[in-house]
């Protein structure tokens, strides 16, 4: 079988985040399966010369992403010569998975996948909602609406996004509607609590949205009480950085924070196991995939409720869920207590193990390619898919 996978954007340090790490690994592990998985996406901030052909072992076809419209940020960049190839990439699949938002990539490769007939696959990531604003309602008018109406499959991770998603089209009905958690590799054992003084670890991508300002403001109570504790601020800084720097020195806690920058591979999952905690401050991630890797080496996490995993961490007890920002620094330290943090390591690794581990997500989206080129097949839309 051979599947296209469609993202917007590929950096060197995954600036853009969740949606391309989700569709690598969802590569990764089709692969593994014998399944003939390629990702197309553009790319951007890397060096003059040719793109690479292939990235962790996935082969990638990426192309310099063109700014058009700057205004809209990754919205407003495309790539005349992608899109140029893209029904040819279209027509040489038995699916097209498109991880799609409101853009100049995903959207024109879904509405293509429709136009040659073969099966469209769409994976939201929480990117779309009604929304008021005029261009996105514009854009939904132009092309959202017609792929979410007429795809094969529309994926959700939360019954939260499930309605949010199928809100945009009503009254009218949506696709198929299936969940597909995000799935993380296992990993073989499971970190012992790290020596020496805690550190305390955000790893995601350092914009506002993210709320780096609220992990930063939860230091002073933390170190008042464990003033050993170092605190570490990693990730790509995508515009919220000189602020939350210029936070942590007006709180006076900068020489207890470390900013070692982007991380990419190994250096992730090194940094999570050094780390005596994660925490994400976030309230708008559906899923995000720091946390699971951290809950798969055994390293308990801090949450805001309202993030999808929440519920999730709370019931297995496999960290803390904090009710708001100021809840963060007891959350915080309830997890530098060496027997807590060590029952909270073992629940989280346990949970990944039971629910998310990128076997059984594959198993999951193996079962769903299988049932929309069957029906593309019955249908008389597409032959049975290449072996």
């Amino acid at each position: 079988m051979r599947v296209l996978h469609v993202v917007t954007l590929h950096t060197p340090t995954h600036a853009f985040g969740g949606p391309t790490r989700v569709a690598f690994h969802l590569c990764r592990g089709l692969r593994e399966r014998d399944v003939r998985a390629t990702l197309v996406a553009l790319a951007d901030d890397f060096p003059t010369g040719p793109l690479p052909r292939s990235v962790d072992g996935v082969p990638v076809r990426l192309f310099r992403a063109r700014h058009v419209l700057p205004r809209f940020e990754v919205s407003g960049i495309t790539s005349p010569a992608l899109l140029a190839r893209a029904m040819a990439y279209v027509r040489s699949a038995d699916v097209v998975h498109v991880h799609l938002m409101r853009d100049l990539i995903t959207l024109p490769m879904a509405l293509l996948a429709l136009r040659a007939g073969t099966p469209l696959v769409l994976q939201t990531h929480g990117m779309i909602d009604p929304t008021p604003h005029r261009v996105a309602r514009l854009v939904d008018h132009l092309g959202v609406r017609r792929v979410l109406r007429r795809a094969d499959a529309v994926l959700h991770l939360t019954e939260q996004e499930r309605d949010a998603t199928a809100a945009v089209l009503a009254p009218h009905p949506i696709a198929p509607q299936h969940r597909l958690v995000n799935g993380v590799p296992p990993q073989p054992h499971r970190r012992p609590l790290p020596p020496g003084p805690p550190t305390v670890l955000y790893l995601a991508r350092i914009q506002a949205g993210k709320r780096p300002d609220d992990f930063v403001r939860a230091m002073p109570a933390v170190l008042a009480r464990r003033p050993d504790t170092r605190f570490v601020l990693a990730g790509p800084d995508t515009g919220a950085l000189p602020d939350t720097l210029a936070l942590a020195d007006a709180l006076g806690v900068r020489a207890s924070l470390d900013h070692p920058g982007a991380l990419d591979g190994p250096a992730v999952l090194d940094r999570l196991k050094a780390a005596t905690a994660l925490v994400l401050p976030s309230t708008q991630d559906a899923f995000p995939l720091s946390v699971l890797e951290a809950l798969s080496v055994g390293t308990p996490v801090v949450v805001r409720a309202g993030t999808g995993l929440a519920p999730d961490i709370a019931r297995a007890a496999a960290g803390r869920v904090a009710a708001s920002a100021d809840a963060i620094p007891d959350a915080i330290l309830g997890l530098l207590d060496p027997a807590a943090n060590d029952a909270a390591s073992r629940a989280g690794r346990r949970l990944v193990e039971d629910h998310f581990t990128l076997p059984r997500v594959i198993d999951r989206l193996l079962t769903l390619y299988t049932g929309v080129t069957g029906a593309a097949h019955r249908e008389g839309r597409r032959p049975w898919p290449s072996r």
